[in-house]
């Protein structure tokens, strides 16, 4: 069976009963909502799902859900190199909230205390760390600034890769990880 590596909302939302919605979010994006019925599996521990995830696909396909398509389309690149066929929603959790349909959250109650996109969350901690190399190579010691050089460096090679090692570190922090245990 072909599988569509891209579904708009309007493609995915009549589909959605039929579909299995894994989204890729920390368990902290994902608490502060979701498409109905996602199962929550972090883009870190996709590979360490693809036993959960490969029967999963064979009852139904798999649809890849994240805030904004970026990491959904890398996950249907993961999921299909390892056999997988699965499709990305285009534009993530942002379009199907834009287009005004409803998201869930865990427990379902009401919407908790947003937690910011990992890629908010990356420019913020790259930004920070350039500006802090700049200043203390400023005022204390030139060497400072390679703490800029390397950051640099870093979102060279991960633009490069598509891989982000900010991203995975992040992910790691206690809030990113609220309602963890959420999917396979």
């Amino acid at each position: 069976m072909s599988v569509p590596t891209s579904l708009d909302v309007e493609q995915a939302r009549p589909r959605l009963r039929e579909l299995t919605v894994v989204d890729v979010r920390t368990p902290g994006e994902f608490a502060s909502g979701h498409l109905p019925n996602a199962l929550n599996v972090p883009l870190d521990r996709l590979v360490r799902s693809l036993p959960e995830l490969r029967p999963a696909a064979d009852r139904s396909p798999l649809l890849i859900v994240c805030a904004s398509g970026a990491r959904s389309d890398s996950a249907v690149r993961t999921l299909s190199s390892h056999g997988i066929p699965a499709s990305s929603l285009a534009g993530g959790t942002e379009a199907w909230a834009a287009g005004g349909h409803a998201l869930e959250y865990p427990g379902g109650g009401a919407r908790p205390r947003a937690v910011w996109a990992m890629e908010r969350q990356v420019r913020l901690a790259a930004g920070s760390l350039v500006l802090l190399g700049l200043l203390l190579g400023l005022l204390l010691h030139p060497a400072f600034s390679l703490l800029s050089a390397a950051i640099g460096g870093g979102l060279v090679f991960s633009a490069l890769t598509g891989t982000c090692g900010m991203a995975v570190v992040l992910g790691r922090l206690a809030f990113n990880r609220r309602g963890a245990g959420v999917g396979p």
